[in-house]
């Protein structure tokens, strides 16, 4: 992230590890995302998970499907619905690029962390991602332990 970590604004709120490891991501994209106040509050209490959620361009629109934002104790009759579809704001430019990515080169859209930006507006970042096999994902696991083993023996070697 570009913000700097002592700001009083910035925190991440949900992160989603598991799309590292189940996506090659290929390019990444902020968002800025429709939320209602009793959303927000549950956010800056860190009520939130995109592990199983996704992006989608549906009727020109970019859309935050199956996130949950856990419900804000306080807002008794004016809450919000969990899981409800959460429009993402993009460009038109952007928008256009991310329908022919998915439409026409098969790829998927992951949000890979919701967060509070320096100026305190919620924001999400998407990756541009294709599905790894599971070769793909014992390869990259592969290549990790190695380069933790290369750098121990260079640690050791050192000494």
């Amino acid at each position: 992230m570009s913000a700097k970590p002592d700001n009083p604004n910035y925190k991440v709120v949900a992160e989603n590890r598991r799309a590292r490891r189940e996506y090659a991501i290929e390019d990444d994209l902020e968002c800025g995302i429709m939320l209602e106040g009793s959303e927000v509050k549950s956010l800056r209490e860190g009520g939130a998970n995109i592990a199983e959620s996704y992006a989608s361009v549906e009727n020109g629109e970019l859309w935050l499907i199956n996130s949950y934002i856990a419900p804000y104790k306080q807002a008794k009759t004016f809450g919000h619905d969990e899981r409800r579809k959460r429009k993402l704001l993009v460009s038109r430019r952007e928008l256009s690029r991310l329908w022919s990515e998915t439409a026409r080169k098969g790829m998927t859209l992951v949000p890979l962390v919701l967060y509070f930006n320096h100026r305190g507006i919620a924001k999400i970042k998407i990756g541009v991602a294709k599905g790894k096999k599971l070769a793909d994902k014992r390869a990259t696991e592969a290549k990790r332990d190695w380069n933790r083993q290369k750098q121990r023996l260079l640690k050791q070697q050192s000494r």
